[in-house]
């Protein structure tokens, strides 16, 4: 059996908690040492988590819960409701790891917080084209 075999590759409901965690932990300002120190982890244990490689237990994630100050259902929003039946929206699911992707950097948090701050219109649209620009040039440099 190869390592690409299904029990091998992280449950992508513990990618998403993981991802969730990350995301509130950086939101909050708090390292992952600090997250570790308060739950009696190492921070390489906090780590696994985030990246999802190894599963939360239920009482772990009350209690990362109460040190994030979110309630434990944060950890799931965005998935989909296992009791409706209803399959997994693949382009918010998509959306929703963007964004957290997005905010776990220490420049896209800051530019979450600064941005709303732009009056709308056009000022907003220049920054956005900017950084379209930016994006697509940093693409073509790759690729070349």
């Amino acid at each position: 059996m190869s390592e690409d075999t299904e029990g091998r590759r992280p449950n992508p409901v513990d990618l998403h908690v993981g991802g969730r965690v990350r995301m509130r932990r950086k939101l909050m300002g708090v390292s992952q040492e600090q997250l570790a120190d308060s739950l009696g982890l190492t921070f390489q244990q906090v780590q696994k988590y985030e990246r999802g490689a190894n599963r939360v237990s239920a009482s772990k994630l009350y209690d990362i819960a109460k040190t994030l100050q979110v309630p434990v259902s944060f950890f799931f929003e965005g998935l989909a409701d296992p009791m409706s039946g209803a399959e997994i929206d693949a382009t918010a699911q998509h959306a929703e790891k963007i964004v957290q992707e997005f905010l776990t950097t220490p420049e896209g948090l800051e530019l979450a917080e600064v941005f709303p701050r732009i009056g709308r219109g056009r000022v907003r649209r220049q920054v956005l084209d900017l950084v379209r620009a930016m994006a697509d040039e940093a693409q073509r440099n790759e690729v070349a």
